[in-house]
Formats: C-alpha cells, structure tokens, sequence
C-alpha cells in the first residue's frame, strides 16, 4: 500500500504543478489544485504508513490549502470567467463592436503586418480617467523568460481580436518601440 501511495503520490505532484505552473486558464489551475489534492491524500497515506509525522502534517496543511485552490479556481475564479464568457458572447450578437476580456490579454501572439506572430502580449496599460487602453506590453524573443524584450504597443497601433492582437507593424519595427520599464 505505501509503495504505491507513494508513485501515485509523485506523480499527482508532478502533474498537478505542471498545470498549476502553465496559467491555462481557472479551470486547468482548479483541476491542478485536485490533483494536487490527490496527491496530498496519498503523501498523508504514505505518512501514515511509514510514521513519518512531518510527511503526514505537512500534506494535511497543504491538503487544506489545495482545497481552497480548488473553491478559489473551480469555483470563484471559474465564475468570473464564465460570466465574462457569457457578456464577450452577448456583446458579439448586440454591439457594434464585440467586447473583449482583459484577462486574456497575457500571451495573446501579436501579429505582424504579414500575419506572423511577431511578439507575445503580457499585459495592458489603461487610463484611470476614461478606462481606456493606453498600450499594450508585449514581449519578443528569448526563450521562457530569458533574453525577453519588453516594448510598449500603442493602443493606436493595435487591433484586438479574439485570438490575436494584430498590428500594420513588422518585426523591425517593432524593435523601434519604446522599452518597457524593467529592473
């Protein structure tokens, strides 16, 4: 029984941070935080088993934490997104001109003037007066963090769409831009 509490235990672990870890979305972060759960189940098992108290306290407190990973991604978290969801979905049958959730704004490819991904966006800036966009933060290059350039995108430089941002830009000129502050 603790030999294979302890691969289920390892493997929930490892699964569950991978999605955690991704950002994917509430739902994939809620389902990782049950894994994550599972994980703490068979690790309490694993403690039981082998008197190992530490093993067992710990995975009981991180148990109680992964629980409210779940409540705060399946089900608060979910809930907001769902509601935008449902509001980007009306405002495509109503407006003139569809809505667009803010929170899907990091890792939206930017794509160039050709049509290809010339950047990613990580997040946008707006005005507290009106609300409104100001520029988008978009990062290019580098490979998972490292030798990333951050520039400012203008909001008068962007088209928002579902899927993408899209820019009359290409690769070169968007070099031109401005950095974004960074430390």
């Amino acid at each position: 029984m603790e030999d294979i509490a302890g691969w289920v235990a390892l493997a929930a672990t490892c699964v569950a941070a991978l999605m955690t870890a991704s950002n994917l979305g509430a739902r994939v972060t809620g389902w990782g935080f049950v894994v994550f759960t599972l994980g703490a189940i068979a690790w309490i098992v694993v403690g039981l088993e082998t008197g190992q108290t530490q093993l067992l306290w710990s995975n009981i407190f991180l148990g109680v934490v992964d629980v409210f990973g779940v409540w705060r991604w399946l089900g608060r978290r979910a809930k907001f997104s769902d509601a935008a969801d449902a509001e980007r979905a009306r405002s495509v049958r109503v407006a003139p001109e569809p809505l667009f959730s803010i929170s899907q704004i990091d890792g939206l490819p930017v794509k160039g003037a050709d049509g290809q991904v010339i950047a990613h966006s990580v997040d946008a800036l707006a005005t507290c007066a009106g609300g409104t966009i100001d520029f988008f933060i978009v990062r290019e290059g580098g490979v998972a963090g490292v030798g990333e350039t951050l520039r400012r995108l203008p909001r008068d430089q962007v088209r928002v769409r579902d899927t993408a941002l899209e820019t009359d830009l290409d690769a070169s000129a968007l070099t031109q831009l401005s950095l974004a502050h960074t430390r």
